[in-house]
């Protein structure tokens, strides 16, 4: 097992190090966008509302594995050509985004309207408000959700090797068609998952804690 285990390290290590900077990456890439949807959907002007919402709500309603199917194989077709790992961060990136800009919107509303219109009695506008009072507020209280989510992305980051990108689950496919030691792949990629996101949800269950006592103080 061990000589097994030796001979395999160098493959599955270049596939964590793909999973973990697919995960860093399209984490980026999510909370960007879930600021500039939750911004979009608690917009006043109903032209940029009512598409965010509907673009939100289609992308939560589909599943991640065919949304990285579609854009992997479909969107091709239509000149729209991406490698492989670019098409999983986009997919995976987006995806997060839209489940992720609810708990934006959700942060934002927690804030209340007391500071903003104390912000905007000292002649601040509408958006220098919402930049140097609201969101630095509503970040404090999202860091925790988005803790989870992140955990979370870093086990779904194994559905992009169905797209061809060589992550940890994708080089374990590969020996283990090589090898015929179906039981004994994956059962070390199931364990290097599990000691890698118990401490990372362990750390969030901390955070969450640390931000509960500070908001309560």
């Amino acid at each position: 097992m061990l000589t097994n285990l030796q001979a395999w390290a160098p493959q599955l290590l270049a596939g964590l190090v793909t999973t973990v900077g697919m995960t860093f990456g399209a984490m980026a890439i999510a909370l960007v966008f879930a600021l500039l949807l939750a911004l979009g959907r608690i917009s006043a002007n109903a032209y940029i509302r009512v598409p965010v919402t509907v673009f939100v709500e289609l992308i939560r309603g589909s599943p991640l594995l065919l949304q990285l199917f579609y854009i992997y194989y479909v969107l091709p077709q239509i000149g729209l050509k991406m490698r492989p790992f670019d098409a999983g961060l986009f997919g995976l990136g987006v995806n997060y985004g839209c489940y992720l800009s609810e708990v934006f919107r959700s942060g934002i509303a927690a804030v209340g309207t007391g500071p903003r219109e104390a912000a905007e009695s000292l002649g601040l506008s509408h958006w220098q408000a919402m930049r140097f009072v609201i969101l630095p507020q509503a970040w404090r209280i999202v860091i925790p959700p988005v803790g989870n989510y992140f955990v979370a992305l870093f086990k779904d980051t194994a559905l992009v090797s169905t797209i061809s990108i060589a992550d940890l689950m994708f080089q374990g496919q590969l020996i283990a068609s090589d090898t015929f030691r179906y039981m004994q792949i994956y059962t070390i990629i199931f364990v290097i998952y599990v000691v890698i996101s118990i401490p990372a949800s362990a750390g969030v269950r901390w955070l969450e804690h640390h931000f509960n006592a500070h908001r309560r103080s």
